[in-house]
């Protein structure tokens, strides 16, 4: 099967930053999209930005402008680099992606474990 593990949260004071990273590995064709979503306490998953390719990529209006992803396609790496990081932006970020598992079969959709970004003094 397939395996995202992410890794890159922690705990951060506002206006810091960091950089998830979320590695993809297993029975794997190709990748289509990779991204990353977020999930705060008490509120619905939603999109932080994903990537199709290095021309075809979209953010949350929440993020724009702070946040940037970007993919390693040989190490079949997604990275979410944070800055000005604000105390809304604390939640449990989640990698997702679309992989084709054979050449005949259509992409399925990959989840990470999730890591914990925290945003606070």
């Amino acid at each position: 099967q397939v395996q995202l593990v992410e890794s890159g949260g922690g705990l951060v004071q506002p206006g810091g930053s960091l950089r998830l990273s979320c590695a993809a590995s297993g029975s794997i064709f190709s990748i289509n999209t990779m991204g990353w979503y977020r999930q705060a306490p008490g509120k619905q998953r939603e999109l932080v930005a994903h990537m199709r390719s290095n021309t075809s990529y979209m953010y949350a209006d929440s993020v724009k402008g702070r946040f940037t992803i970007s993919r390693d396609y040989a190490k079949r790496t997604v990275y979410l680099q944070m800055d000005s990081l604000k105390p809304d932006d604390t939640a449990v970020y989640y990698c997702n992606a679309e992989v084709r598992t054979q050449f005949y079969l259509r992409a399925q959709e990959y989840w990470g474990q999730g890591t914990q970004v925290t945003v606070s003094s």
